[in-house]
């Protein structure tokens, strides 16, 4: 029987990555860890400003427009739809506001990535209810993300985003 190094190599890595991974996932019996965490969301009330000033906003500027906001974990809390404005309209301005929570960006920057480099299109398919068009902004307050404003049905993503742009503005 020959004696294959890099197999042998390869065999001890790996089963002193699964030691250290267990060792540093399972605690000692008298180690405490913490059984609860916090985190920091925006209200239902001032969700439901932002996603009406944003409708307002598109309004003003001639478009019929739905507004969705998610909270920090992308669990819708408020949408607000102009009565003009097309019912898919629904699913894109949810799906724009989970994606920017999701990925802690502006869905710009993740659609103008994917056009110039056309080999990242399958970030496209990582969760089903990802959107990677323009119109979709974290909410912030500091650096802390406590939520999503997505925006759809103006006649271009770039008009959606300036109007989840103006819904920000309620935020302090």
């Amino acid at each position: 029987m020959r004696f294959n190094s890099k197999l042998f190599n390869l065999s001890a890595l790996a089963a002193i990555t699964a030691l250290t991974v267990t060792a540093q996932a399972a605690p000692t019996s008298s180690a405490k860890v913490p059984a609860t965490v916090t985190q920091t969301s925006i209200s239902s009330e001032a969700a439901l400003q932002v996603a009406k000033r944003a409708v307002d906003q598109c309004k003003s500027d001639g478009y019929s427009v739905t507004a969705t906001v998610v909270d920090a974990a992308g669990t819708p809390l408020v949408q607000f739809r102009n009565e003009n404005a097309g019912p898919h309209t629904l699913n894109s301005s949810y799906h724009k506001a989970f994606t920017a929570v999701s990925l802690k960006q502006p869905t710009t920057k993740y659609a103008d990535m994917i056009e110039k480099n056309p080999k990242l299109d399958p970030l496209r398919d990582m969760d089903s209810r990802l959107l990677l068009l323009g119109g979709g902004l974290p909410i912030k307050i500091g650096d802390t993300i406590i939520g999503g404003v997505g925006v759809g049905g103006a006649p271009g993503a770039h008009l959606d985003e300036a109007c989840a742009n103006a819904g920000l503005s309620i935020i302090k």
